[in-house]
């Protein structure tokens, strides 16, 4: 090939790039794909556009700033857990149970965009579905006014931090779809004369699996909602009976 025509031929494919036409959807499809391969525990606007064949600049003219395209790959994927859950909703504790469970599966799958869940808020339609699928939840277990906005912030809080933490630790670890996940990396080594608590019960604590754990404090924000609203459904103590 002539050096004129070998000019042509990347002044062609450079015009294809420049030509190719990119937007929101097709700029966070790629971002997934890309939180997706193994061992990706960031995201930088560089690895995006050379995936997509485009110059880096070109997603700033759909995003501000790396901050609004994390805030939409996080909402997207958070939309996809309030989607997966099927459950009736008058089944207010399966319906808690799903979208802890699939919001863990989905951090710990993306786990790059997952780890953000801890610093930043979408104000999106997926994070908005989620909080009113929380809302309503606990609206139907029969909490209302601040008892209802604890619990929702209380499970919100559990599910996103533990999820985004669980998420990091296994992709450090290179498990991210184990079962077998332990909360502690190895066991802890104490000296018993110092530490004898940590020593007897060291062999329990290498035995624990984030997944169980995480699942024991959605349980608990469960339980909690049970009891606050028994407790509201009482008469107050010295009121009048109802004839």
């Amino acid at each position: 090939m002539t050096t004129t025509s070998q000019g042509r031929a990347k002044a062609s494919r450079a015009g294809s790039a420049s030509r190719a036409r990119l937007d929101r959807d097709t700029i966070i499809a790629a971002g997934l794909e890309l939180a997706a391969v193994p061992g990706t525990t960031s995201i930088s606007v560089r690895d995006l556009g050379a995936r997509l064949g485009a110059d880096p600049t070109a997603i700033y003219r759909h995003f501000r700033s790396k901050e609004q395209l994390m805030e939409a790959l996080l909402d997207e994927l958070i939309g996809r857990c309030v989607a997966s859950v099927t459950a009736d909703p008058e089944d207010w504790r399966a319906r808690v149970r799903q979208l802890s469970d699939v919001t863990l599966d989905l951090f710990a799958r993306y786990p790059a965009i997952g780890v953000e869940a801890t610093v930043l808020t979408t104000h999106g339609p997926g994070e908005l579905d989620a909080v009113e699928l929380m809302l309503d939840a606990f609206s139907r277990a029969g909490l209302h006014g601040e008892d209802l906005v604890r619990h929702y912030a209380l499970l919100a809080s559990h599910t996103l931090s533990s999820a985004a933490g669980i998420a990091r630790a296994r992709s450090e670890r290179g498990s991210v779809d184990a079962e077998d996940s332990p909360w502690i990396d190895g066991p802890l080594l104490a000296d018993p004369r110092t530490h004898p608590l940590i020593t007897s019960v060291s062999t329990l604590l290498a035995d624990l699996q984030d997944r169980d754990l995480f699942r024991l404090g959605v349980e608990a924000v469960i339980q909690s909602a049970e009891r606050t609203a028994a407790a509201s459904a009482r008469p107050a103590s010295g009121a009048d009976p109802v004839d």
